[in-house]
């Protein structure tokens, strides 16, 4: 059989197996599936998706180097715990770049972009609260899509691979938090490239990203095993980041 299908995750046989786990793992982990501490079995995987225990202790070594799984020797694989300062790191790093990229299509315009921008929107519109995932795709597929009108596809594949902590932390603000702020956030960015405000682009993609700034302190005092880094931020650098303005 060349497909197996595990409650909804498809691996292919036909292809490389290593990166498929751990893309299937690395979604399953971000998506709060498996969660902070849970105990991951080499050979139960394996049996899972019906592979060696070769791909399976691959995709561990990437997903430990990605910070999403530790290896406790006699002990076992386990999921981390959500690290606080790497989510706060990637926030900064995603602002500096999609508010960069966000400028740059403001100052050129994007007549077809932004056509495509907008029935996006339209698909996020549609998204209830009870369907975090499908619009966490949709919310990814937005930001991409700006990211490749402005010619800086690379970019995006950058931030994917430094942003897997912050993503564990928005799939969990999907549940607490309104997505019609979030889609009423896209939709400014979308009015300021259309009219070519290169400031109201840039500050509206720099308003949206701070937007976990306040979900975050929240977050962390509701699923507090979550994180690793317990303390989170002081009360200082709270009201610092409180205090910032797009």
């Amino acid at each position: 059989m060349d497909l197996v299908e595990v409650e909804g995750w498809t691996l292919d046989q036909r292809r490389a197996v290593s990166p498929q786990l751990r893309a299937i793992l690395r979604s399953r982990i971000i998506r709060n599936d498996l969660r902070p501490m849970s105990r991951l079995s080499e050979p139960e995987i394996a049996k899972e998706y019906g592979v060696s225990r070769q791909p399976v202790r691959e995709a561990f070594i990437t997903l430990m180097n990605e910070g999403l799984v530790e290896v406790r020797p006699q002990r076992g694989t386990y999921v981390c715990k959500i690290d606080y300062d790497a989510v706060l790191n990637a926030r900064f790093v995603r602002e500096a770049v999609e508010a960069d990229i966000a400028r740059k299509l403001a100052s050129e315009g994007h007549d077809l972009l932004v056509r495509d921008l907008r029935a996006q929107l339209t698909l996020q519109r549609d998204v209830s609260k009870d369907s975090p995932e499908r619009f966490m795709e949709l919310d990814e597929r937005f930001h991409m899509t700006l990211a490749q009108g402005a010619g800086v596809a690379k970019s995006w594949g950058f931030l994917e691979g430094i942003k897997s902590q912050m993503d564990r932390v928005r799939f969990i603000t999907f549940e607490e938090f309104p997505i019609a702020k979030l889609i009423d956030q896209h939709e400014r960015i979308v009015e300021f490239i259309e009219q070519k405000a290169v400031s109201g682009a840039e500050d509206a993609m720099r308003a949206h990203l701070r937007e976990i700034l306040n979900s975050l302190p929240r977050v962390q005092d509701l699923y507090p095993d979550y994180f690793e880094n317990s303390h989170g931020l002081s009360g200082e650098k709270k009201s610092q980041h409180q205090e910032e303005r797009p």
